[in-house]
């Protein structure tokens, strides 16, 4: 365990028409298991200055952009419907590519696999994604790549992927568990009086 070291940036992108839990709730874990900010520094990052509309209408501030956000050591990714459009922004596709060689994990919840799957990163790895789009993922990742469909979360070592909403808060608190172990998740799911659901 590195808990010696200074804490992890974790980024959390966002994007107009985002599903709000799926970054509320990775943002959320990262929080609660971050030891009062100690492990974790959680911010979100958008390509704009903007306020971010998400769905429902709910209005999100985002701390930084993608350039001048703080060198992110954890990345989260969500899906919902503007996942389609933002899925075909190269220029967030581009950063996500850059930036994903100095990441420790990136983290992908629902449909945001789509994201990833544009940024050229799931060639070859077992990915899953929001039972309704498992048909959208299908047409552009490689061949190479496995669809786990029933899934609640894979690993692929850097890079795991979640099935859509509260899924994405199960794969958080695992990817807790793998960076601080096993009490901090169980602690950060009591925290947030969570039922944690395993894969």
């Amino acid at each position: 365990m590195e808990q010696a070291r200074q804490g992890r940036n974790v980024a959390v992108f966002i994007f107009e028409q985002v599903e709000p839990l799926d970054f509320a709730g990775p943002f959320e874990v990262f929080l609660a298991g971050s030891n009062r900010g100690q492990d974790f520094q959680v911010y979100t990052v958008a390509e704009h200055d903007s306020p971010i509309i998400a769905l429902g209408g709910l209005s999100i501030n985002p701390a930084y952009t993608i350039a001048n956000c703080p060198k992110p050591d954890l990345l989260v990714i969500p899906g919902g419907w503007g996942s389609r459009k933002e899925m075909n922004n190269e220029t967030i596709t581009n950063w996500i590519r850059e930036v994903s060689d100095d990441i420790e994990i990136i983290l992908s919840v629902c449909t945001g696999a789509l994201i990833l799957a544009k940024a050229k990163l799931l060639d070859g790895l077992k990915v899953t994604t929001n039972r309704s789009a498992i048909h959208e993922l299908r047409n552009v990742v490689p061949t190479s790549t496995e669809i786990i469909e029933e899934a609640r979360y894979v690993d692929n070592g850097k890079i795991v992927l979640s099935a859509g909403v509260s899924a994405g808060m199960d794969a958080a608190l695992y990817v807790v568990e793998k960076l601080l172990g096993e009490d901090r998740a169980i602690e950060a799911a009591n925290i947030m009086e969570y039922d944690w659901k395993r894969d």
